[in-house]
């Protein structure tokens, strides 16, 4: 599937705080922890457990979300395919979407109980 401007603006407009209960339920049923799901995401984005605690209470947007962040250096290392968009495919004009569907692929593997040094691809 190709990403289109309008798909990476719609991502862009979406709310952090609504969708973040949607990937915290997600993985809670599947045994893992909000501590888990908050390290992948501070892991990922560089930012600390007070920063990401304002965006889970607040009302920016994805756009903000990723705009402040500092994306791991190992960012090019999350491969695979999320919602039918193969990650590495996806265009550097539309970063931020390329970004979110990173976060989810991670959250994805968290879910399926993979290892979190796998998770937050430890280079050894």
């Amino acid at each position: 599937m190709e990403v289109t401007a309008k798909k990476n603006e719609q991502v862009a407009n979406m709310v952090f705080s609504t969708i973040y209960p949607h990937y915290l339920n997600r993985i809670v049923k599947n045994g893992r922890t909000q501590e888990e799901l908050n390290q992948v995401m501070q892991w990922f984005t560089g930012y600390d457990s007070e920063k990401l605690q304002e965006f889970i209470n607040g009302n920016q947007t994805f756009g903000d979300f990723f705009e402040g962040a500092t994306i791991h250096e190992n960012e090019h290392l999350i491969k695979g395919v999320v919602c039918g968009y193969r990650i590495e495919n996806i265009a550097e004009e539309f970063k931020l979407y390329k970004q979110c569907r990173q976060l989810e692929k991670l959250i994805d593997e968290l879910a399926k109980g993979r290892k979190m040094e796998k998770i937050l691809r430890t280079v050894k």
